[in-house]
């Protein structure tokens, strides 16, 4: 099991994000998440969204640090991928 972050390069709100994600569950995430303190609203269907200011951070607590190609691989593999169209319609 392991919780996998990218690199930060996705820009929003005049900060550069990162995605954290689990290869094997959400509770694995969340329990990182969790010992983190990220709040909750970070969370976005199969992924966390973390600014640049917190990556050394959850690397230092055990995520694995993978380009963004090699996140959304293990990330489909895990069958954890919620699909762009799939959260038009979530709730």
């Amino acid at each position: 099991m392991t919780v996998l972050i990218d690199p930060p390069l996705w820009p929003r709100h005049g900060l550069l994000w990162s995605h954290l994600v689990s290869d094997e569950s959400l509770a694995e995430l969340h329990a990182l998440a969790a010992r983190a303190s990220l709040p909750r609203r970070a969370f976005d269907h199969d992924h966390y969204d973390v600014p640049h200011t917190r990556h050394a951070e959850l690397v230092a607590l055990g995520a694995v640090p993978v380009d963004s190609r090699e996140l959304v691989r293990r990330l489909r593999a895990s069958g954890l991928r919620v699909r762009p169209a799939d959260r038009r319609t979530a709730v």
